[in-house]
């Protein structure tokens, strides 16, 4: 058996002031409808257009400057570091900077997000870091272990008699 839903034409909700279709002309040119010219001095905002490759024609977006910084917080057990880094970076150019700031190199380096470890091609944005998230640096196990082993093999030197 089916149900049908019944629906109601040409009844609106809206909220606030209602108002013809048109609106006042202040709210025109603002949306950029109408004649632009007021008293012959034109609006600021022009839309600009571009030709995407697939042959779409679409608005261009508003660049903005500094609003693809992200801030995130990248802690090791003992230490924690807070830093700004575009949000289309990926792990590996992650681990540059940390290298920068921790002293190990890339190659040491094991960055955990969400629990997992992410790979060196990953991008930040796409794996869902975001403003103010941690980000977990461990040192790689294989790296700690042969330090040990160079540490203990060259602090106690053989003596020959």
């Amino acid at each position: 058996m089916m149900k049908f839903k019944s629906k109601r034409f040409g009844i609106r909700f809206g909220f606030g002031k209602r108002t013809n279709n048109k609106g006042t002309k202040q709210d025109q040119q603002q949306k950029g409808f109408g004649n632009n010219n007021n008293n012959g001095s034109s609006s600021n905002y022009e839309i600009k257009w571009e030709l995407r490759p697939g042959g779409m024609l679409v608005q261009k977006r508003q660049e903005s400057i500094g609003e693809d910084l992200i801030s995130i917080r990248v802690s090791t057990f003992a230490h924690f570091h807070d830093l700004s880094i575009e949000a289309t970076s990926t792990f590996g150019e992650l681990k540059m900077v940390l290298a920068l700031l921790t002293g190990l190199e890339p190659k040491q380096q094991r960055l955990l997000f969400k629990g997992k470890e992410r790979e060196d091609d990953e991008y930040l944005h796409m794996v869902g870091v975001g403003e103010k998230d941690k980000v977990l640096l461990l040192e790689d196990p294989a790296f700690k272990e042969k330090k040990l082993l160079n540490n203990i093999s060259t602090s106690c030197p053989t003596i020959i008699v």
